[in-house]
């Protein structure tokens, strides 16, 4: 890339008179001598009286132009001058076009500076023509035409270069900067990430997304941040890497920004806070929309000043100069925080009297830990250490970052670079530029970043996702409920109710007519005197509520025993809501189980005993007609047979009766099991579907999200 620059005398006497007008009053790069100032830059002796060095750069690309301050001539500064063309060989033609196009640009006339500059005789230059629309384009060497846009150079960066002249040798203002490149560069390939990173943001993307209803916003930021920034940052250059200077007041930051960039970029000095605000410096072309991301204006992006083989070497880097993190200025911490939570690596610089500052390390270098492999730690002012204090000095720092939880990347192990040099006196920043090409070169930091953001989310999520203790609700517990719903709806009372009612079912139809009738006769004495003690049906009622709620919490609390508060929180209401008519449900359903339907089964030999009952009756019936008969006179007297027919009847029914009474117990005993069996599985699985199951689907979710969790983590096996 080469710059075509056209001066004139009249443009660098604008610069010095100060005069105030708009036309007079500016460079042609759109800066009064008092604004320049204000930008901040390295002085050079050699540059005007504002005292910084003039920037090559292209009108297009200057912030000043484009925050609308003034410029000599309204139509110069809206002219396109990032047009591309081949550089103009020297000699009296180019000079002459030269001092001609600057003349044309401070006049106001950039349609015709642009003619003059482009146009003239360059020796095989593409020359620049109007079509009939009255677009610029450029001629080619085959004859035709394209488009200008086709080969501008405007990537959002100001092209910094300084210009160093010997003593007594005047330094001119440049009027007209043209940034030329003779190939048209493809876009930079966006950021790819591999299979298993993928994996897992997509796992924590579903994790999130799963747990939304049961977590508040709060927990889930830090996931949605790493979720949002990784999404963001893959649409981004992938040949780019944005490394961030970070460090307290007076460790040297600026100082080796400068060092790093081979020119005075960053203002140094001893007045503190002394960088206000961050500048980027790129090395290659493309980064523009990487550094809108960290929302650093076009006035404070610079470009180096680097040898070929040094600009090869940091090729793709993006370097940016933050504020003081311990500044006491708020805004200066609050940039370097966000912008410390964007940048793909940091190279934290400390001088020995503040290396082991306690805000650093707790605030910073402590919850980074796990962010090793995109982290430098650079001990500086290493030249004020005398002897071996700077080894010592350094062998402290790395015990410092050991007791922090900080990697070392020693003895080819990944993790932190820590080494020592000095900004001032340039040792060890070879070593530090050789680390930065290597660590380029892999271009993985803006990756290895995202993995390790989404590590520190995965830890953070740990208390609500996994407690290492089993979950989860046994059957034990279950049956347990199972019980507690039927000793509620009284279950066993049914049970034992519907074995009486066997019982007397078989004694009315196998005991003796006159048992039955005398029962009957005492059962309605016993009505009609009201002897019958029954409890009162609201103490019932208020009774086997209770019993309810009591085995609704005691679920609960055993689904919920080992969960993760969210998750057991949600285990209790998922129970609370289904206990809520779950007494009347349980009284319908047992109405609906003790209610009989037909009549009760019977054994075989029921009729059997029936038809024996009958035959004593009939016995004592006949023997006693016919012993009234003999007392009668109608009959022969005869005691001996009817007696013995009474007899047989009044001995024979009652022991009928007895036999009948006791092969009922088995089969009245089954029927009251049966019918308590009914009732367990009709409360059971009320309880089931109004308590169990919300508390399932719950624990069912919690195992879910945890499996998520895991493969977020990278673990083969969910964890917890």
């Amino acid at each position: 890339m080469t710059a075509v620059t056209a001066v004139t005398d009249h443009t660098d006497h604008a610069d010095h008179t100060g005069d105030d007008s708009p036309e007079h009053g500016t460079s042609d790069h759109g800066m009064s001598g008092h604004d320049a100032s204000d930008h901040g830059g390295a002085s050079d002796p050699g540059s005007s009286e504002n005292g910084r060095p003039e920037a090559a750069r292209s009108e297009a690309d200057s912030p000043e132009a484009a925050e609308g301050e003034p410029a000599a001539g309204e139509a110069a500064r809206e002219a396109p001058l990032e047009s591309v063309t081949k550089a103009q060989p020297e000699g009296e033609a180019g000079a002459e076009t030269e001092a001609k196009a600057g003349k044309e640009a401070e006049t106001g006339d950039a349609e015709r500076a642009q003619e003059v500059a482009f146009d003239a005789p360059r020796g095989g230059a593409h020359t620049r023509v109007k079509d009939d629309a009255g677009h610029t384009r450029v001629k080619t060497d085959d004859g035709g035409t394209r488009a200008e846009s086709e080969t501008a150079w405007d990537d959002g960066l100001i092209a910094r270069r300084v210009s160093e002249t010997a003593p007594g040798q005047e330094t001119h203002a440049p009027s007209l900067v043209l940034e030329t490149k003779t190939t048209v560069q493809a876009p930079p390939l966006p950021l790819a990430y591999d299979g298993p990173l993928r994996s897992r943001l997509d796992a924590l993307r579903e994790l999130v997304g799963s747990s939304r209803t049961r977590l508040d916003s709060g927990t889930l930021a830090e996931a949605s941040r790493v979720l949002d920034e990784a999404t963001a940052r893959r649409k981004l250059s992938g040949e780019h890497t944005v490394v961030a200077i970070a460090g307290a007041t007076g460790s040297g930051k600026s100082q080796l920004f400068n060092a790093l960039a081979g020119v005075a970029i960053s203002e140094t000095g001893v007045r503190r806070p002394t960088t206000a605000a961050p500048i980027a410096c790129s090395w290659s072309d493309g980064a523009a929309t990487l550094i809108d991301r960290l929302g650093i204006p076009g006035r404070l992006r610079r470009r180096p000043l680097q040898s070929p083989e040094a600009e090869a070497q940091l090729r793709g880097l993006v370097l940016v100069d933050l504020p003081d993190h311990d500044s006491a200025a708020v805004q200066h911490r609050e940039q370097v925080d966000r912008i410390l939570a964007l940048v793909d690596a940091v190279i934290w610089v400390v001088d020995p009297e503040k290396y082991a500052d306690a805000m650093l390390h707790e605030r910073y270098l402590r919850p980074m830990a796990g962010h090793g492999e995109v982290t430098f730690v650079v001990l500086n002012q290493v030249d004020r250490l005398p002897g071996e204090a700077a080894d010592q000095v350094l062998d402290d720092l790395r015990r410092l970052l050991d007791e922090d939880g900080i990697a070392l990347g020693e003895y080819g192990e990944p993790g932190a670079t820590v080494m020592a040099l000095s900004a001032l006196t340039g040792d060890g920043i070879g070593e530090l530029r050789e680390s930065l090409g290597q660590f380029l070169a892999e271009r993985g930091a803006a990756a290895r970043r995202i993995s390790a953001d989404l590590d520190a989310a995965a830890a953070r999520l740990r208390p609500v996702y996994s407690t290492g203790r089993r979950t989860g609700l046994s059957e034990e517990a279950r049956d347990e409920f199972a019980d507690r719903l039927a000793d509620a709806v009284g279950a066993t009372a049914a049970g034992q109710a519907a074995e009486r009612a066997w019982r007397r079912n078989a004694n009315r139809a196998c005991g003796t007519p006159w048992l039955r009738l005398w029962r009957w006769v005492q059962g309605r004495g016993d009505s009609m005197t009201g002897r019958l003690a029954v409890r009162a049906p609201a103490d019932e009622e208020a009774t086997a509520r209770q019993r309810v709620e009591q085995a609704v919490r005691t679920v609960a609390d055993r689904a919920a025993r080992g969960l993760p508060a969210p998750w057991a929180q949600a285990v209790r209401e998922a129970a609370v809501r289904g206990a809520q008519g779950l007494s009347e449900a349980l009284d319908e359903m047992a109405t609906r189980a003790t209610t009989p339907v037909g009549r009760p089964p019977r054994p075989g030999w029921w009729p059997a005993a029936v038809l024996a009952q009958v035959s004593m009756t009939i016995l004592q019936i006949i023997g006693g007609l016919w012993l009234l008969g003999q007392i009668i006179g109608f009959m022969a007297p005869n005691l001996g047979v009817p007696v013995l027919l009474m007899l047989a009847g009044i001995i024979g029914g009652p022991a009928v009766e007895w036999g009948s009474r006791m092969a009922a117990r088995g089969p009245a005993k089954r029927y009251g099991l049966e019918a308590e069996r009914r009732l367990r599985e009709a409360a059971a699985g009320c309880g089931r579907a109004r308590v169990l199951d919300p508390v399932a689907a719950e624990l069912l979710r919690y195992r879910e999200v945890r499996e998520q969790y895991g493969r977020v983590t990278g673990a083969s096996a969910p964890v917890g």
